[in-house]
């Protein structure tokens, strides 16, 4: 007889995965950073990129990355390297952008291309 709380096994196959949104109470602080930054009008307030390109790669979009950036303020996380790691692993990251995982080079531009900003962001590093 086992006396240990045993986790579940890591090859079991699942039909209903569970679902991102179960992992993130309802009073978490990133319902709070979502609800913000949809109420902006990003376009309005100037961050740049608003407009996609009709060519090339599809970008991120400015409101994504500025959930990610005001993430990493509330958490203390000032890299964009470890912002880029934690959008990897950490659930709350996950839910706040639909599972979206920029690079590292991608929040750094964001940030340089926004951190004079008349809103008051400026670049954490």
């Amino acid at each position: 007889m086992k006396r240990f709380v045993e986790g579940e096994d890591r090859r079991q196959a699942t039909l209903l995965p569970a679902c991102l949104d179960d992992y993130v109470a309802p009073d978490n602080p990133v319902r709070i950073i979502e609800a913000f930054v949809d109420e902006l009008d990003v376009a309005a307030l100037g961050f740049d990129r608003v407009v996609p390109h009709v060519t090339g790669r599809p970008a991120y979009h400015p409101a994504t990355l500025l959930r990610i950036y005001i993430y990493g303020y509330l958490n203390r996380i000032p890299s964009s390297r470890r912002l880029e790691r934690e959008s990897q692993r950490n659930l709350e990251l996950m839910w706040l952008t639909g599972r979206l995982m920029p690079d590292f080079k991608t929040i750094a531009d964001f940030r340089r291309d926004n951190g004079s900003h008349p809103c008051g962001m400026r670049a954490v590093r």
